[in-house]
């Protein structure tokens, strides 16, 4: 049963749905990808999808490796950040996030994690980069951070015209609170202080990307991104650019943008 939402509106070239909750927003955001998934599917053989980790992927994931209908057999994976140096069974590791939420429910055509373990990190992010143009996305399922990140495209060393797909980068202390916050780890010491991070544009070279951003820890972030200047002190504001992008709201993550929607 199709869900619908609250209300819907655009602004400049984004369109936008809010739902009553995080989990209708979940499922209308799996229904939108799994219809990504599928026409790629018909037309090509294979998908090639980008992954978020996160609290706030967890309703998607959820109804998206319960769609029964999605051949994943023939679904290339692919995430976009990685803590440097992370033990790979930590609970807070992201490939190991998605395995526990998502890939211990499926059997893809093959997932790619990125290796943040290797000695040389820089030829890792240059490996991945490299990996991603060989498989161009059709979808990337991205959230917005409390900070108005982007993956960890932290403000304000986010970069809309980067020259490079994956990169270091030194997390800002918002991101890493917001790791605390969310449980992963027990405190701000215990957080890493660098990762490797897909760029943004590479998040947004897939040929649609679904922004999913519930809860109401999340409001001012959105309030930010969708009514405040484009610019990289707030890295979800380029999604108002992104044609071919889709902000998909609950009730508290939308509060503070409804009234003037």
């Amino acid at each position: 049963m199709t869900i619908k939402p609250l209300f819907e509106s655009k602004i400049e070239e984004l369109p936008i749905s809010v739902y009553q909750t995080n989990e209708e927003l979940g499922k209308a955001a799996a229904d939108a990808a799994s219809d990504v998934i599928q026409r790629a599917i018909r037309e090509r053989g294979v998908a090639n999808v980008i992954l978020a980790t996160g609290n706030s992927m967890l309703t998607f994931l959820a109804a998206l490796r319960q769609n029964k209908e999605i051949a994943w057999r023939k679904v290339n994976f692919f995430h976009m950040d990685e803590y440097i140096g992370i033990d790979p069974n930590h609970p807070a590791s992201f490939p190991n996030f998605l395995h526990k939420h998502f890939f211990d429910y499926i059997t893809p055509l093959a997932f790619y994690p990125v290796e943040s373990q290797r000695k040389d990190i820089e030829t890792a992010c240059g490996d991945y980069a490299q990996l991603l143009r060989a498989h161009p996305a059709d979808l990337c399922a991205l959230g917005i951070g409390e900070n108005g990140h982007l993956a960890f495209n932290d403000p304000p060393f986010a970069d809309f015209t980067d020259p490079v797909w994956t990169k270091v980068v030194r997390l800002a202390d918002a991101s890493r609170r917001q790791q605390v916050g969310e449980g992963h780890f027990r405190s701000l010491d215990e957080c890493p202080t660098h990762a490797i991070t897909l760029t943004i544009p590479a998040l947004l070279s897939a040929r649609r990307v679904l922004a999913i951003v519930p809860e109401a820890r999340k409001a001012a972030a959105v309030q930010c991104a969708l009514s405040g200047p484009i610019g990289e002190d707030c890295p979800g504001s380029i999604l108002r650019k992104t044609s071919h992008a889709h902000l998909f709201l609950d009730k508290d993550s939308a509060a503070g943008i409804a009234p003037k929607m």
